[in-house]
Order: C-alpha cells, then sequence, then structure tokens
C-alpha cells in the first residue's frame, strides 16, 4: 500500500498542532497518535509504532499535543488534561473536515498522558472513536468518573516491569470490563514469544474500527 505523506498544522486555541499524516485511497481505518509529553519535530519517516499501523491497512495521524515553547519551557504542559482533551477534540474536529478521512473508522493510539486525553476525548465523542490502545502511560490521569463511564474498548500494552505498570491496573480496574484489555508483551513463553506492542495496537485496532463508509450519494432532485 503506498501511503502519502503530508506535513500538516491543526489550529487550536492559541496554538497550532503539528504533525503527519499519511494516508492512501485503500486504508481499512484511521489510527491517530497523539504524543503528549514531548514535541517531536514533524518528519515524513514515521515513527516505529506509526509505520506498524500502516502495514497492517490504517492510515495514521502522528500528533504533537504540545508546541515546541511549551514542551521546552512549561514542564507541567504535559499534565493540563483538560486542555490536551481540547487540542484532541480539535483534531477531531479537523479530520471531519478531510473528505478523505470522514468515511474512515478512527482509532487512538497513544502513551504517556495522552492516554487520560484519548479517554476523555472518548467519553466526549463515543461515535467517532472506535477503539483506544494505551501503550503503559497515565490514563489515570482522566479522573475516575471518565475511566468508569468509558465504553469506547481499550486496550492496555503494559510491560510487567514498567514503572507505570502499577497505576495502569488502578486506572485499568475503573473501567468496566465489557469495555477493557490487558496484554503484557513479555510475559509470553521464550518459544512462544508475544507480537510486539505496535503489533498489539494495530490487531486491537482491526478488532473495533468498523470498515470505511461507503461516500454518500447525493439525492438526485425528482422532476417536476
Amino acid at each position: 500500500m503506498k501511503l502519502r505523506h503530508t506535513l500538516i498544522s491543526i489550529p487550536t486555541e492559541g496554538a497550532w498542532l503539528e504533525g503527519v499524516l499519511a494516508h492512501a485511497p485503500d486504508v481499512r481505518g484511521l489510527a491517530l497518535v497523539p504524543d503528549a509529553d514531548f514535541y517531536r519535530p514533524p518528519r515524513i519517516d514515521d515513527t516505529h509504532v506509526a509505520r506498524q499501523l500502516q502495514a497492517a491497512g490504517f492510515a495514521t495521524m502522528t500528533l504533537n499535543l504540545l508546541t515546541r515553547h511549551e514542551a521546552a519551557h512549561d514542564p507541567d504542559a504535559s499534565y493540563n488534561v483538560a486542555r490536551l482533551n481540547r487540542r484532541l477534540l480539535d483534531a477531531m474536529d479537523w479530520i471531519r473536515h478531510q473528505p478523505a478521512l470522514t468515511p474512515l473508522g478512527i482509532g487512538i493510539v497513544t502513551a504517556g498522558k495522552g492516554c487520560a486525553a484519548a479517554v476523555r476525548a472518548a467519553i466526549a465523542q463515543p461515535e467517532r472513536i472506535s477503539a483506544i490502545v494505551c501503550l503503559a502511560g497515565r490514563a489515570d490521569l482522566a479522573g475516575a468518573a471518565p475511566l468508569r463511564a468509558l465504553s469506547t474498548p481499550i486496550r492496555f500494552v503494559v510491560d510487567t516491569d514498567s514503572p507505570e505498570a502499577a497505576i495502569c491496573r488502578r486506572a485499568f480496574e475503573l473501567i468496566p470490563r465489557t469495555a477493557r484489555d490487558w496484554v503484557e508483551p513479555d510475559a509470553a513463553s521464550a518459544d512462544r514469544p508475544h507480537p510486539e506492542h505496535a503489533v498489539l495496537a494495530a490487531q486491537w485496532l482491526q478488532r473495533h474500527l468498523p470498515p470505511p463508509r461507503s461516500p454518500e450519494v447525493e439525492a438526485t432532485p425528482a422532476s417536476a
């Protein structure tokens, strides 16, 4: 599948969010990959996670939820979950206005504080966000009430020796059982290794994202 990579800039209150969109006409869905902990200069040669999601047939949109200045000068910027959530919802609104993307089911694959923003975004727009994958991360920062109310299928991919494992488990236990899945990649046996994190993320999106919708055909007015 030949993907076209495009540098993007999305307006949000007081800032522009930078990222990369990789898309082709025959993708099976859109994987939104927001980064809420650092600023990474957008590059056409995507991250490993994005490349694995693309290999599974998904378009990807990697996106900085922080600006370069915020990441460099405000150590608390990544903990402002309310602002991260607003920015993620602004990105969802931007997607809604892109004709090539509107037919696609959307999944979010993220880590760190992006997990909290993803949970809150899914509460706000459950009809548009079909799945979430937290690569460890701080979903707990979304708050107990949003976690308990979550209905979007969410998978936690957490190494047993991750420093965030205990925090992830506490957040996971608050989510309704029907919506959650927990995977520990390094818990597999040596002779049957578990797929890597990005592959586990792709498998979750494959399971839960709906197929692309057919373009709507405009109704032809009846002749008089």
